[in-house]
């Protein structure tokens, strides 16, 4: 396992270098001209020293490999100058956004803590109660709670977010007046009430999402649940006289997880891309929302940075999937 671990490892460099070429040339050829913020006051060739300044006047394989640089070298020297206190990255230029003119993964780093105490906490939610109402929808096949768990995960898994946003905003913050209808971002954490007040106004999104995501991740669980139900193991366990609690949750659910596996593991980059809908409803500013925000504004090294970094998390937690099969699965073995 550990040398199929660095194979794996070895094999995405150059796989996400060619993502990163390509997400390069996307940005590139897209329409948009950074400049289209700039009052039309401006002299034209005031505009053409902003271009030359934002390193545009240089061919694109000079900007590609300097961003490459910014983004494997100078960051990664910039997080261990501010972890040791030493001064690896001292005079090196960084990746800088165009709209805001500060270094992008500084905006990055603010904005993360707001979308992982949002979408992060949903995902957890989902999964915890996603995985049990699978298992007991297949194990209770056709039963009353099947059938309302399959009406009430379809509904869940149709329903877009930005009417489910809006609706348990006008129920609960309307009409009952129970949550805020708006996210505070500057809201700190200092004691037991700013964790409540934190609670409170983080209900109703984690709610929207966790709702999603449920849906989806128990209709795999139930699905995969009932193949495993009908294997002849699962005969032979039972007529070995194996407690029927053994039976499902040591061979049944474990074999039933591997598929699962996929699904919950390739989703969770998705925290980090944050639910750009539902942070658009309830004004979270996340990373979903800085996104939109940097698409409208052209700002192409923010939305080279963030694209490459949503790239970099499925590389690995495809990576971690694979790794978690072995292990769910002892049948399963990387030469």
């Amino acid at each position: 396992m550990l040398t199929y671990t660095i194979r794996r490892l070895l094999i995405s460099i150059p796989t996400l270098l060619f993502i990163s070429l390509v997400i390069f040339l996307l940005l590139e050829l897209a329409p948009g001209d950074p400049m289209a913020q700039v009052p039309l006051t401006v002299p034209d060739e005031v505009k053409q020293k902003m271009r030359e300044a934002l390193g545009l006047g240089q061919p694109i394989h000079i900007r590609f490999g300097l961003w490459i640089w910014q983004f494997f070298v100078v960051e990664p020297l910039h997080l261990l100058d501010i972890i040791l206190g030493t001064g690896f990255a001292e005079g090196q230029q960084r990746v800088i956004s165009w709209q805001t003119r500060s270094p992008v993964m500084d905006i990055v780093a603010q904005r993360i803590p707001q979308t992982l105490w949002v979408v992060g906490v949903a995902y957890v939610v989902a999964v915890i109660i996603a995985v049990p109402i699978g298992v007991y929808s297949a194990y209770r096949q056709y039963s009353l709670f099947d059938q309302a768990g399959t009406f009430v995960t379809m509904i869940g898994f149709s329903v877009p977010p930005f009417f489910s946003g809006v609706l348990v905003i006008v129920i609960f913050s309307v009409q009952l007046g129970w949550f805020p209808s708006i996210y505070d971002t500057t809201h700190k954490v200092v004691d037991w009430d700013s964790f409540v007040v934190q609670l409170q106004q983080m209900v109703m999104p984690v709610m929207v999402l966790a709702l999603q995501i449920t849906s989806q991740i128990s209709r795999f669980m139930r699905a995969s649940m009932l193949d495993n139900l009908n294997q002849d193991y699962v005969r032979t366990a039972r007529a070995k006289g194996m407690t029927e609690r053994v039976v499902v949750t040591l061979h049944v659910l474990r074999n039933s997880m591997i598929p699962v596996v996929t699904i919950i593991a390739l989703g969770i980059p998705s925290i980090f891309g944050g639910a750009i809908i539902t942070e658009q409803v309830f004004k979270v500013n996340g990373i979903g929302q800085l996104l939109i925000t940097a698409i409208q504004a052209n700002d192409l090294p923010m939305v080279q940075t963030l694209t490459f970094i949503f790239a970099v998390l499925i590389v690995l937690f495809n990576l971690i999937a694979d790794i978690l099969y072995g292990i769910l699965d002892p049948r399963i073995r990387y030469d």
